[in-house]
């Protein structure tokens, strides 16, 4: 059984609240994107609510255990306590005992953030003493970093060690009950609509559904793997290499199965991602050898457009093309747009976190959905079936 960040008398408490504020930032180290922070909000707010104080850690980016001014969480401070509008402690190291220190002194209501956990080796590592110093900082663990939960951290996984009273709060509850209830139960037709770069990553989720699922769409860079292992020419378009003969025993199982699989009729061609698109749209069997692939095309579109109108349930995980940039990210962004109106008319969309949630922002549609998670591999870890051992960790 998993306890709520509610099943606790918080008053006068302090609470040790693991978030994931890995937010996308630009190369003037702005925040491009809130999605994350704001979606921590519910939580942080029941716990000021009830009379508690709270310290909060995180990490940003891979700084390989080492200090990066460039992943320092200040700007996720100023941020947040824009978005609370109140002001936040900070800590320029997470364990130091000056950290501790002003963490033991809050005052009910306060808020105390750390600064980021993985410029210490100790948080991948899952370091018992690194585990220990971050238990000093709090009374009752509080996981509410869905993001993070794959993961055999320290924050997520070792602390829990030195506390006898932890639980998950609003947003890991919600990620938790509209995926699991994909697992169990979906309305029918169920769709599985998969985009992304790399096959590797997707794997899992298609060998669960592909007897489960209604329909299978594939689109994104990860199509060109399935292309090259059907033996079609793909031109330049990237492929992962290694993942071929995974694909042909995808393709065969799909046979066995008697589901097809769609993939894209025609794309969206350029020389190179710096280059203009070609004028017309590229039949899948016609990539010239000079061409890369990089957006699906208008008969797909409307394709996946026929499909989707019949779904009771969709999920959604990666963008089908180069949504980056403007030239080729109309597949991706008409597809967002379809599923957005389907969303408002009831059906279930769940749409997987990191990219996807990425253009979802980008395309100002991302609460407009029925559900859009704030993880992307531990969405995906989810619902292959994957344990996850962080979640695992906090159940009594």
């Amino acid at each position: 059984m998993l306890r709520n960040v509610k099943s606790f008398d918080l008053k006068g408490q302090r609470i040790l609240l693991r978030l994931d504020l890995n937010v996308p930032l630009n190369k003037n180290d702005l925040i491009e994107d809130n999605f994350r922070i704001r979606a921590t909000l519910p939580t942080i707010k029941y716990c000021l609510g009830e009379g508690a104080s709270i310290v909060i850690m995180s990490h940003l980016g891979r700084p390989d255990g080492k200090e990066n001014d460039k992943l320092s969480l200040i700007p996720i401070g100023e941020e947040l306590a824009s978005l609370l509008e109140m002001p936040i402690k900070f800590s320029n190291n997470c364990i130091s005992q000056d950290s501790i220190d002003t963490s033991l002194s809050l005052k009910d209501g306060e808020i105390h953030l750390l600064e980021n956990l993985r410029f210490h080796s100790g948080e991948v590592s899952n370091d018992s003493d690194f585990s220990n110093k971050l238990s000093r900082h709090g009374r009752i663990f509080i996981n509410d970093s869905f993001g993070t939960i794959h993961r055999k951290h320290a924050s997520n996984f070792g602390v829990i060690n030195y506390f006898k009273n932890y639980g998950i709060g609003f947003l890991m509850g919600k990620e938790l009950r509209y995926q699991k209830e994909l697992m169990i139960k979906p309305n029918r037709p169920l769709v599985l609509l998969l985009g992304g770069a790399k096959i590797s990553t997707k794997v899992k989720i298609l060998e669960k559904y592909i007897d489960k699922a209604d329909n299978i769409i594939i689109g994104g860079g990860m199509a060109f793997t399935f292309f090259k292992a059907m033996g079609y020419n793909i031109g330049k378009s990237v492929i992962e290499s290694s993942m071929i003969d995974k694909a042909k025993s995808i393709i065969k199982l799909s046979r066995m199965l008697n589901k097809e699989l769609l993939f894209p009729l025609d794309l969206i061609c350029s020389n190179s991602i710096d280059s203009s698109p070609f004028e017309d749209p590229v039949s899948f069997r016609k990539i010239p050898n000079d061409m890369i692939g990089l957006d699906i095309g208008p008969k797909t579109i409307k394709k996946i457009k026929n499909i989707l109108e019949s779904a009771e349930t969709v999920i959604w995980n990666g963008p089908l093309g180069f949504f980056e940039k403007e030239e080729f990210s109309n597949g991706t962004k008409e597809i967002a747009f379809f599923l957005r109106d389907l969303s408002k008319n009831k059906i279930n969309v769940v749409a997987g976190g990191g990219d996807t949630a990425s253009a979802l922002s980008l395309y100002e549609c991302i609460d407009d959905f029925t559900h859009v998670s704030t993880g992307g591999g531990a969405s995906l870890s989810l619902l292959s079936g994957k344990r996850l051992n962080s979640l695992d960790r906090l159940e009594i």
